[in-house]
């Protein structure tokens, strides 16, 4: 029998924290050995044949002042998107209804939005609180927010807000300049200062090293607690965008971060997200072997295309998983 080395299934005793080294030890292991330590550190925390479904709606669309390199909602980009201004609480229901009868557990809204203000805040409230009475989970991600506002949130029952760290702080200023990381960790802090769970993840593909992606990854682990969800999205480069020429990432390199995402972060639910649409379905199941075990379904993933329901539902059923049926991450 040949033996292969084990790295760091966990921080040692004497480190509370993961290291780059750790983390970069964990993405250059033999990949067969790689998805093993990550399957049985999935097995310890979650129900390996089950999958946690969520929704997203995009409820405000474009004209967003932000220059993230990989938006089509960005106002400095030529996208031919079609701007939306926030839409009326009755289509928004409509919606959310179409979700939970598809066996949606958690109901996402997003808004286009740097920072919303009190007023927005007002409309989104009135979201939240009738999505939540139809026995969804609700999720919303709005951008940057104040202490506040994230109360504000919570008291009309918000159960999670998504806000992502996106890539790597020194990789970070090459994607984005409207704002810095230290503005992102800060609208962390308020969130889960307000009681509200955590869901922040990054996107792999910007052009970003291997050493980003493990640095992405400790940046999120290392919070306390490290987030309930951690949204993993592959970029998709839409035209238009200053990322439309970026290389394709490795497919095997993006179920690594996969994989290094689950051990360092076991309880977490890693949700596949953006770019699911471009993945066949041995790759997604290989996600799923990784630790994935939440995607996000329905025919769009805020501006951008996801598969189709039925061709979700028919790769789940030949995977032998059930969706999920209990609230978790």
């Amino acid at each position: 029998m040949i033996a292969t080395e084990t790295v760091f299934l966990n921080p040692s005793p004497e480190h509370s924290r993961w290291s780059l080294a750790q983390l970069t030890a964990l993405y250059e292991l033999p990949f067969t050995d790689l998805l093993f330590q990550a399957q049985t550190v999935h097995r310890q925390h979650h129900d390996p044949a089950s999958m946690q479904l969520s929704s997203l709606l995009s409820i405000k669309t474009g004209a967003c002042p932000e220059d993230c390199s990989y938006c089509p909602q960005s106002s400095r980009y030529d996208t031919d998107l079609e701007t939306q201004a926030l839409m009326p609480l009755d289509q928004v229901l409509l919606a959310a209804q179409k979700a939970k009868d598809g066996g949606a557990q958690r109901f996402c809204m997003g808004a286009a939005w740097r920072s919303p203000t009190e007023k927005q805040i007002d409309l989104v409230i009135d979201m939240v609180a009738a999505v939540k009475d139809m026995g969804l989970e609700t999720c919303v991600t709005l951008g940057m927010l104040k202490s506040g506002q994230a109360a504000r949130l919570r008291q009309a029952g918000l159960d999670y807000y998504n806000h992502n760290l996106d890539t790597s702080p020194e990789f970070y200023s090459e994607i984005i300049s409207t704002r810095n990381y230290q503005d992102r960790l800060d609208t962390l802090e308020h969130v889960r200062a307000a009681g509200i769970n955590v869901c922040s993840g990054g996107i792999v593909g910007l052009g970003e090293s291997r050493k980003d992606r493990a640095s992405l990854i400790a940046q999120l682990a290392n919070l306390d607690p490290y987030p309930e969800s951690v949204p993993i999205n592959n970029l998709v480069k839409v035209a238009g965008t200053p990322l439309e020429n970026t290389p394709n990432l490795d497919p095997f390199e993006f179920v690594r971060t996969i994989a290094v995402t689950r051990i360092a972060m076991p309880k977490t639910v890693v949700r596949l997200s953006a770019g699911r649409e471009a993945m066949d379905d041995s790759l997604q199941a290989l996600c799923f072997m990784a630790g994935a075990n939440s995607i996000f379904y329905g025919d769009k993933l805020l501006t951008t295309g996801n598969p189709q329901f039925m061709a979700d539902q028919m790769l789940l059923q030949r995977l032998g998983i059930n969706q999920q049926t209990t609230a978790v991450g």
